[in-house]
């Protein structure tokens, strides 16, 4: 937790909800960062008993967090920072970001108690009863897997479900948990008023009114079309039939402004009247915001996981991975695509081909030519998102199927198969590079040189590196500079024409297209193979 710096002229917050925690971060017009504050729900409301955030039910499917904790945690926060010498006058505009897929249900009348609350008394106070549903469910959810069913069923299939709305069903999509919450829990759902994501639930607390979705979030929920942005009729019907549309409002551009703060920011920490709300989003949104992307760009976080932001000017949503609304320019898209196993996978390989030591693990990619020899691997030692499969594949240059490799043969097939996979389901929800192009690459091994080199032959583009810890609240911050009045007409680009820019760290070896353009048509045949053999 920072301090506020000294404060010369305009700021602009940006705020992120968390699973774990609420998180703000304050730029200037120069985008300097100012101050930054968190609250950390487990530690610091202890009240709400959480262990991550979150509630999980009997069943170990069910997650949920309250609704009120965040509200009180809010109200936490911009204390801190009022007594870290914040000067909330100064304030020109915010916006946030949020966990995707969480929803809230706000009970009849909580819309009027929004519109009327006074400054001499915190949120949590005054918004203990207007929810209907106490504890939200959340992206951790797995317990709507009827529901999904039922939902593909409606519109044709998992197939025609994606083309609609970026996705096939998932269990955490806020669709398929609209639909349980009306079956099973029909009294608070009837006296709902109104249903929003936690981005346009936060984003309401400043407005003091009911906060639409932006179109970035909204087509994480299985019931926005992506092409028109208005919600399917379709998918509402089958999620909670008629009314759907009345509880879930008007989705607007990411980069609306949905208004001035209430007046209960500016009698109770001093906002100016005039401060603009700016619509909140989902944090792979803000993310790619925070991250600067632009047509053409690949963003690579890796990780535990590795999880990849893409731009996509024309998309083509499948079975595998999500398609999103572009929270930048809505009349394109992004793609998210997640791999679980990344960083404890190539630690393992480390541990076993190098005796643990990342130099050792660099020495083999160095050693070894691009292409491996034809040797291909498939390592996924739990069961991967995209593609479905579990268990080490391994093939020599005749795609046979091998039961080992040398070391440094090994260490080479991990990483250049799991660069090849990134390739072909980025291309598959329709990447593809133009002029230009750049993978951004963040991450432990992001800090690993030769990790990168073969990650640049394999998608034949410049690799740059950034620093870009808390990216959603950063980019938050970013999208509140751009939507602010004086930045009127201006594109988001411009705005922040004056970042820092990411650091080149590598560019592709002169033969990589041709090897990997050829070895990326092998992967993909040995994958389908590979799920063959796995069986359903």
């Amino acid at each position: 937790m920072a301090a506020a710096a000294h404060q010369e002229g305009e700021l602009y917050l940006g705020f992120d909800f968390s699973t774990q925690q609420l998180k703000v971060v304050a730029i200037d017009q120069d985008l300097n960062v100012i101050h930054q504050n968190r609250v950390h729900f487990d530690s610091q409301l202890p009240e709400f008993r959480t262990e991550g955030g979150v509630h999980v039910g009997a069943d170990g499917l069910t997650v949920t967090s309250p609704a009120l904790m965040w509200v009180k945690a809010l109200d936490l926060l911009l204390e801190q920072m009022q007594e870290a010498g914040v000067d909330f006058s100064t304030v020109r505009a915010l916006s946030g970001s949020a966990q995707q897929h969480g929803s809230v249900y706000w009970k009849n009348g909580a819309g009027l108690t929004l519109g009327r609350l006074r400054g001499e008394h915190g949120l949590s106070q005054q918004l203990q009863d207007c929810f209907s549903v106490r504890d939200c469910p959340v992206w951790m959810d797995s317990s709507t897997g009827r529901q999904c069913r039922r939902l593909q069923e409606a519109v044709g299939g998992a197939a025609q479900l994606a083309e609609i709305t970026g996705s096939r069903a998932y269990e955490r999509f806020t669709g398929s948990q609209i639909c349980k919450m009306r079956k099973e829990r029909a009294q608070e759902f009837g006296e709902t008023e109104r249903i929003s994501l936690v981005s346009s639930f936060a984003a309401s607390l400043f407005l003091g009114d009911y906060a639409a979705m932006d179109y970035g979030d909204a087509s994480g929920m299985n019931l926005l079309d992506i092409r028109s942005k208005k919600w399917s009729q379709a998918c509402l019907e089958a999620a909670a039939g008629p009314g759907l549309e009345r509880l879930l409002g008007t989705p607007l551009p990411s980069a609306s402004v949905l208004g001035n703060v209430s007046p209960y920011w500016v009698n109770r920490f001093g906002f100016s009247d005039q401060c603009s709300v700016v619509a909140f989003t989902g944090d792979n949104p803000a993310s790619l915001a925070g991250m600067r992307l632009r047509e053409g760009d690949l963003a690579v976080s890796l990780g535990t996981s590795d999880t990849l932001f893409v731009w996509l000017r024309h998309a083509r949503p499948a079975l595998e991975g999500h398609v999103f609304v572009n929270p930048v320019d809505w009349r394109q898209f992004m793609a998210l695509l997640c791999f679980k196993n990344g960083s404890l996978t190539r630690e393992r390989l480390r541990n076993r081909c190098a005796g643990g030591s990342w130099e050792g693990f660099s020495a083999a990619l160095r050693q070894t030519p691009l292409g491996n020899h034809g040797y291909v691997g498939f390592y996924f030692d739990v069961r991967e998102i995209t593609p479905p499969a579990v268990g080490v594949h391994l093939f020599d240059a005749e795609d046979k199927e091998v039961s080992s490799l040398s070391a440094e043969a090994e260490v080479r097939a991990l990483v250049e198969g799991q660069f090849l996979s990134r390739r072909l389901h980025a291309e598959r929800l329709g990447y593809s590079v133009v002029p230009g192009s750049r993978v951004l690459a963040t991450g432990g091994a992001s800090r690993n040189k030769d990790i990168l080199q073969v990650l640049c032959d394999v998608m034949n583009v410049p690799v740059y590196t950034m620093d870009v810890s808390d990216s959603a609240c950063l980019g938050a911050a970013y999208r509140a500079l751009h939507g602010a009045p004086e930045a009127s007409g201006e594109s988001f680009f411009d705005v922040l024409k004056n970042a820092p820019e990411a650091r080149l760290a590598v560019t592709p070896h002169p033969e990589a297209q041709r090897v990997y353009d050829e070895m990326l048509r092998r992967y993909a045949r040995l994958e389908k193979r590979v799920l063959r053999e796995l069986g359903p």
